[in-house]
């Protein structure tokens, strides 16, 4: 048995699709390996196939980096990946439950469903970062962070490999701020209280 709440820290989640890995590496790379918030990784994958992407990302940064199982805990500087064919749940305990995706839609992993339980349990300390990809899957899930107080960055269009999930995330009105690809390390650092700025330079805005 754990003791005090190690899981009661800030928690980012990057979501992403089509050119994502790329995105997923430029954004965990500059993040320091004491980085004092919890990260979770939902990158569509082709449920049939072999996934290497916990280890390549493994290998372009110096966070912890393991694929998510059934019970894992939320941890500072531990970043979390989805493996295929699944979906991610938190418990109110912020521990994971992961879900056989089946052969049908939604997206898989879902952006959405992981970004509705990340809303209700973890509230103002949820970040929700969209990413590069086809398609609209994120557009439900951040109107659940932002409902619940959490905060949501988007990749913009001129660095995203594909603009369709940052752009229906955009539309909402609910996005705090739309980053380059090159800028999105540097605010989640601030965000979480890891970086000089503090929450000042990305509160609600959208930077130039």
């Amino acid at each position: 048995m754990t003791t005090g709440h190690p899981a009661r820290v800030p928690v980012v989640a990057l979501v992403a699709s089509a050119g994502g890995l790329d995105a997923l590496a430029r954004v965990l790379g500059p993040l320091p390996a004491d980085l004092p918030a919890a990260v979770l990784v939902a990158q569509h994958l082709e449920p049939d196939r072999a996934s290497h992407l916990t280890g390549i990302l493994a290998g372009r940064t110096a966070l912890r980096v393991a694929e998510a199982a059934d019970g894992d805990e939320l941890r500072p500087g531990l970043v979390l990946v989805v493996p295929a064919g699944r979906h991610l749940l938190l418990t109110l305990e912020q521990r994971i439950v992961l879900v056989d995706a089946g052969a049908l839609p939604p997206a898989r992993p879902s952006a959405d469903l992981l970004l509705a339980t990340l809303a209700v349990t973890c509230g103002p300390r949820a970040l929700a970062v969209v990413l590069t990809g086809k398609g609209t899957d994120a557009q439900a899930g951040i109107r659940a962070v932002a409902r619940c107080g959490g905060t949501v960055f988007a990749q913009d269009q001129p660095t995203s490999a594909h603009f369709g999930m940052p752009d229906a995330a955009i539309g909402t009105g609910l996005v705090d701020a739309v980053l380059p690809l090159s800028g999105i390390a540097a605010a989640v650092l601030d965000h979480v209280g890891g970086g000089r700025g503090g929450l000042s330079h990305y509160d609600g805005g959208y930077p130039s």
